[in-house]
This record gives C-alpha cells, structure tokens and sequence, in this order.
C-alpha cells in the first residue's frame, strides 16, 4: 500500500491560514447582524392617492400664520392650533390661536385667540387626551429681537432697515411692554388645558420641552411627549404624564448617534404602532444626514429607545398618524425644489417607508411645511400646513383632503 504523501509544511500553514479567516470573517459577520443598528428605508410601492381638494382655510389672508397641529376629537371635530396674528416669519407679535370644523374640514370656524403673550408666540400643538381634556402648546420666543436692533441702527434704505418707519414703532410698541428681564423671564415651553372642549381654559404652565406638534395618546390612556430642552445643552428625548397632562415628567433622555450633537436634533413626533413599538421621528441638522428625518423606535412602552437611524426621507419636520387599518403615515415638508408637501406610508409598523407621495410640488420657497394629518370615519385623509404662496409674502393656513388607494 502506497502511503499518502506529506503536504508541504508551506501549503498546510497556507491553508490553516485561510480556514481561520474564512471562520473570523463568519463570526465578523454573526456579531454585525446580532448588534445591527436599524436602518429603515423605502420599499418600493408608491401608493396611489388622490386629491380631493386642495384651498387656503386662514380667514384672515392680510396676516402671516405658521406651524399649526391638526387633531381630531373623539367626536369627530378637528381641532386646528396656529401661531397667528403674523407679520413674518421673525417677529413679536405671534399669538396662539384655533379654529374648529364640524365637518371633517369641509368649513372651518372663526379663529380664536388662546393666548398672547408679550413676546413672539410660536409652533402650536394640540391633543385630546384619553379622558377627553384638551391640551395645546407653544413656545415663546426673542428671535425676532436681533432684527429689531438692527433695524434702529439702520438708517433709511440701508440693509435691515424697515420700509416703513410705523412698522418700526410697531416693533418698539410690543417690545417695550416689558423690560429686559421681565421679557428673558417670558421665554419658555408652555402648555394650556381644557376640560369643556375647548370652553375656557387654565393659566399657561411650564413643561420641560416643546415640539410643533405636542404630544401624543397611548392606547393604555398615558400621554407621551416627545421633545427638546429649549435650554442649556439641547436635551431631546421623551417626557410622560399619567395625571391627563397636569404635570410632566421625564421618561427618557435620548442619545445620539456616534458624530453627531444632540444640540442638531430638533422638532420630535412620535406614533404607537399597532403592534406596540413606539416611533419617534426627529429633524436632522447634523452633517450626516443633513436635513433628513431620523427614526428612533421603543419597544417597552418608552423606556428605552434605539439609537436614531436614517430611514432615507430627506424632509422635515415629520408628522406621525396610525391610520385605522394600522398603517402609519408620516407628512413633512420638502424644501427643495419642487418644494411641497410630501408624504409616506408604512405597513409595517415603521420597519419600512414607501416611496414619496406628493400632495403639492408648487411651493413658492422653502418658507413651508409642518404638516399634520387626521383621518376622517370614511377613511379621507385631512392634511393642514402653512405656506408662502406666490401671490403674497404672508403665510398661509393650506388644507388638502385626499385619500390612499388600495
């Protein structure tokens, strides 16, 4: 019998080598898909929409209104909360306002003022709770003040001046209602409450955060706020209340994504899926991702949170909605051009996220979004947003009633 031949000390290492990389490359690979991040992005069905109508609902057309919620009630009412009485963009004389419509947006009530603080009102949320109270909320601002002192040390014509020399007394009038520290002691995260639907309403009071759209239900009855700290470092995460929103607490402050600052994280909104992972989505300003919606998802009721991750939507802020056949939707604006608004549709409880669905792409400037979306018993979706139209430089209250098909 032939005895095999020796295999040659160089060729056994060899081969030894490569059986071990092959067997590390393996383990490698086990280890990233045991830890792997999220990463969230479109399938690839558009869903086919239509548009019923698309109108401006503001009533008042001479006045600037921006970043409103819309929520629907238990009984059917929508509910629209607006920062209103505008100039501009930038400027002190924002207050919160509302209006109602009984008829799924069909027609809307007349505003009405809640609130109007001395200084500039801005983003207005607003949420019936599980026990039937309302909540809306706001956040009072000075940016306008820089523009102010620019303007008086403008002379006529120069760059930063007013055209108009009453307007600049107007500026002066609702700046000088308070002194310096009295106006610093105004800037805040507020929220007001109703237990009449909307009849009369408490004081203003203070809570931890503030996002445009305010906060949201569960289906075991708490309120979940998902937000940021207008103050010191920035802080974004989630604050609950188990008392129908008399008193916030901090649930969980998130952490950010390797490389980038938490302080770029802006303007929260979150959603309960229907299988129970809670999803938040958070506008993006950091340079990786710049821009875009980022999605971090709880699967313990809030407690803990993954990291946040790109879904791929460039667009921003985001609107979250569980729609009644357990779908999400998510509605932001799109800045770039054609700018609008777009709109995307998850089946799978925010694992993934169709491609766009345009509801606009006729934006004037990026001077747009913060969309909110309801849904109506019959399945038409209500989107409201604010917008710069071509025929005037004040913002405009945008209504479309539209539907997804099957």
């Amino acid at each position: 019998m032939r005895q095999a031949k020796a295999r040659p000390t160089l060729t056994w290492n060899l081969e030894m080598q490569l059986t071990k990389v092959m067997l590390g490359t393996k383990l490698l690979l086990s280890c990233l898909l045991a830890f792997h991040v999220p990463q969230t992005f479109a399938d690839t069905a558009t869903p086919a929409i239509e548009i019923h109508d698309l109108r401006v609902i503001s009533w008042k057309p001479p006045l600037y209104h921006g970043w409103p919620t819309l929520a629907r009630r238990s009984n059917g009412e929508l509910l629209l909360a607006f920062s209103g009485g505008r100039e501009k963009h930038v400027c002190p004389f924002g207050r919160l306002e509302w209006m109602r419509s009984s008829d799924s947006g069909k027609t809307w009530g007349w505003p009405q003022v809640l609130y109007d603080s001395p200084i500039d009102d801005r983003d207005a949320g607003v949420v019936e709770t599980a026990r039937g109270s309302l909540l809306v909320t706001t956040f009072t601002s000075l940016a306008y003040q820089p523009v102010l002192e620019r303007a008086e040390k403008a002379s006529p014509g120069d760059p930063g001046a007013f055209p108009d020399p009453k307007l600049l007394d107007e500026w002066r009038a609702v700046h000088d209602r308070l002194n310096d520290e009295d106006r610093k002691k105004e800037v805040g995260t507020y929220m007001m409450r109703s237990i009449d639907g909307g009849v009369t309403w408490s004081a203003r009071y203070a809570v931890p955060i503030n996002s445009p759209h305010g906060p949201i239900v569960l289906r075991d009855g708490r309120l979940l706020y998902p937000g940021k700290v207008f103050s010191g470092d920035g802080t974004i995460g989630i604050c609950e209340s188990t008392d129908d929103g008399l008193t916030w607490s901090w649930l969980v402050k998130f952490a950010s994504r390797p490389g980038d600052q938490v302080e770029k994280y802006h303007e929260l909104h979150g959603v309960e899926a229907a299988d129970g992972t809670l999803i938040c989505h958070i506008r993006n300003e950091n340079i990786e991702n710049g821009r875009e919606t980022l999605q971090s998802e709880s699967k313990d009721g809030g407690r803990t949170w993954s990291l946040p991750h790109t879904i791929g939507v460039w667009g921003l802020p985001s609107h979250l909605l569980r729609m009644k056949n357990g779908n999400l939707l998510m509605t932001y604006g799109y800045r770039r051009k054609p700018r609008g608004i777009q709109a995307r549709l998850s089946r799978d409880h925010g694992a993934t996220w169709s491609t766009a669905m345009t509801l606009t792409d006729d934006g004037k400037s990026g001077d747009l979004g913060y969309p909110s979306t309801i849904e109506c018993d019959d399945g038409t979706l209500v989107t409201v947003w604010y917008e710069v139209l071509a025929e005037t430089p004040l913002a405009q209250l945008r209504q479309a009633r539209w539907s997804i098909g099957e």
